[in-house]
């Protein structure tokens, strides 16, 4: 808890950079961006600027929620006949054919250019530090580390950069990244163009296509950023705010449309019939975030008809309490007549959920590092769909299905006559970790909203996660018995070991709406770390 300011990260060099840049008097924008370069630094297998970021950023002064989506697009040269004639029925999940334009640079100018308050040079500084000066690498890091290295054996380059020494570091031992340290100077101090119109976009371009890709300078000196309107529903009290498609942040939204038809505060939390509602339905909005999630600019997304009433009506309808769903297929939303993530609230009360990611950490991206900058490229096209029928499928200048999604809840002041029976005023949250984030979102939360948890007790709180028909896998946290109970409803269920990390990572800020003050929680299933002042 504190009252100036409060920074909540996956890894505690990283938090302490956006703290850095609080302390020096920015705003949450500002500390959000440096969290993010100094992420970049220490986890170089899951973030990069060789990366997408998207951001939910309220603005005290205005009390409004913008999102920010700095996502790439697919190169002009990948068409579908592209990929056809190669022989390719499904997408690639590694390598250059996955690559699309790296939107995290002009994210970050972006975000301050409408937001901050502090230079790039500024808010870079502590990153510079860490690549140049060199940190110590986590436990957990250092696994991770040593399988991405492992699984890009066939990219030279990437070995050369992250396992100089011909291994991945061991935990405990330094790390120095001295070219990405120039590559951030040299984005600091000539800005975004750096990295999209001059030698960066060249090494980029020609290290991707040295592999086959179709990636090219024009394809990156093209690349924007765009500002949208924030999709939200009412849960509990608050009004949800989630980034639209192409994130899958819709999904946790349809989730909370169905769960909301039920009555769980009156249910026992963590007992069956509970766990049982949020499952079922995960399942079917994962079952439409896979067959409407798309493009929306350069495809038909129905957001309207998906979060309208009517339809959350009819696909809570679709869940029978005693029998769990063995297929699920998309519903029908038309009327007939589905990383790192890390938060920060100010002084102000400003508050940003950023969220930045190469997408499959296991291979450091698409598995491609260009010579010597220092950082790896995301596999984002990865997620395209080749069905030419399917609203996904990819096209040139198309962004793709996005995992990484951040979130925020604002008191529902339209469906309240009394807000201030809320606890908290602002929550800015998010949890990575591919398609366990929706799921995340859900149940942290109902954790918060309808069982009144705090902020470190919404993300300790054991959790389940869909993976595909009937499968679920469930922290040992959840009884025995209610497991058991799962089971005889027909949940294929798979108990894991605490704290795993496919459970994802998460961050909880709030504003205490009594007093004012700022409190957190951060992710026991990962380094994380809050820290306030």
């Amino acid at each position: 808890m504190s009252k100036n300011g409060i920074v909540a990260s996956s890894h505690p060099l990283a938090t302490m950079a956006g703290v850095r840049v609080l302390m020096q008097g920015g705003n949450a924008f500002d500390a959000a961006v440096a969290t993010s370069a100094a992420i970049n630094v220490v986890e170089p297998m899951t973030n990069g600027i060789g990366g997408d970021m998207f951001s939910l950023n309220y603005v005290a002064e205005s009390q409004k929620v913008t999102a920010l989506n700095g996502s790439g697009r697919a190169p002009l040269k990948a068409t579908l006949k592209y990929f056809q004639a190669h022989s390719h029925t499904t997408m690639p999940q590694h390598g250059a054919l996955t690559v699309t334009v790296p939107g995290t640079v002009d994210g970050w100018a972006t975000l301050l250019d409408a937001h901050g308050t502090l230079s790039l040079a500024e808010v870079l500084q502590p990153a510079i530090e860490l690549a140049s000066e060199g940190f110590p690498v986590s436990e957990m890091m250092a696994r991770g580390w040593q399988r991405a290295i492992d699984n890009t054996r066939d990219f030279p380059n990437t070995s050369k950069t992250f396992a100089p020494n011909g291994h991945a570091p061991r935990a405990g031992e330094m790390f120095c990244n001295s070219n990405f340290a120039k590559t951030l100077k040299r984005i600091a101090h000539e800005g975004r163009d750096a990295f999209y119109l001059g030698e960066i976009a060249e090494k980029i371009a020609r290290a991707v296509q040295a592999h086959d890709g179709l990636l090219t300078k024009e394809d990156l000196a093209a690349h924007t950023s765009t500002w949208d309107d924030a999709i939200s529903t009412d849960f509990c009290g608050y009004q949800v705010y989630e980034c639209p498609p192409n994130g899958q942040g819709i999904a946790a939204l349809l989730a909370m449309n169905i769960v909301k038809q039920f009555d769980v505060q009156a249910m026992q939390h963590l007992s069956a019939d509970y766990l049982h509602v949020l499952i079922e339905a995960m399942k079917l909005a994962f079952a439409d975030a896979r067959e409407y999630v798309a493009d929306p600019r350069l495809s038909d997304v129905p957001i309207n008809e998906l979060l309208s009433d009517e339809y959350s009506r009819q696909q809570a309808a679709k869940v029978d309490m005693r029998h769990a769903a063995q297929e699920i297929l998309p519903g029908d939303p038309f009327p007939r007549v589905d990383t790192e993530y890390h938060s920060v609230i100010d002084r102000w009360g400003n508050a940003c959920s950023f969220i930045c990611s190469l997408y499959q950490s296991g291979y450091f991206g698409c598995g491609i590092v260009p010579d010597d900058l220092g950082f790896a490229i995301q596999n984002r096209g990865a997620l395209f769909s080749l069905d030419p029928n399917h609203r996904n499928v990819i096209a040139p200048g198309k962004r793709p299905y996005h995992t990484i999604i951040p979130a925020m809840a604002l008191p529902d002041l339209a469906g309240l006559q009394d807000p201030r029976g809320l606890p908290y005023r602002v929550i800015s949250f998010g949890v990575m970790g591919g398609f366990m984030q929706p799921q995340g979102h859900l149940q942290v939360m109902t954790n918060l909203a309808a069982f009144n948890l705090n902020a470190q007790e919404s993300l300790d709180a054991p959790r389940f996660q869909v993976t595909n028909g009937a499968n679920v896998m469930i922290e040992p946290g959840v009884s025995e018995s209610v497991r058991d109970e799962l089971s005889a409803r027909g949940h294929a269920v798979q108990v894991t070991n605490w704290w795993n990390g496919t459970f994802g990572r998460g961050q909880v800020v709030a504003i205490d709406a009594d007093s004012g003050a700022i409190l957190a929680g951060s992710e026991p299933r990962s380094d994380g770390c809050a820290i306030g002042f």
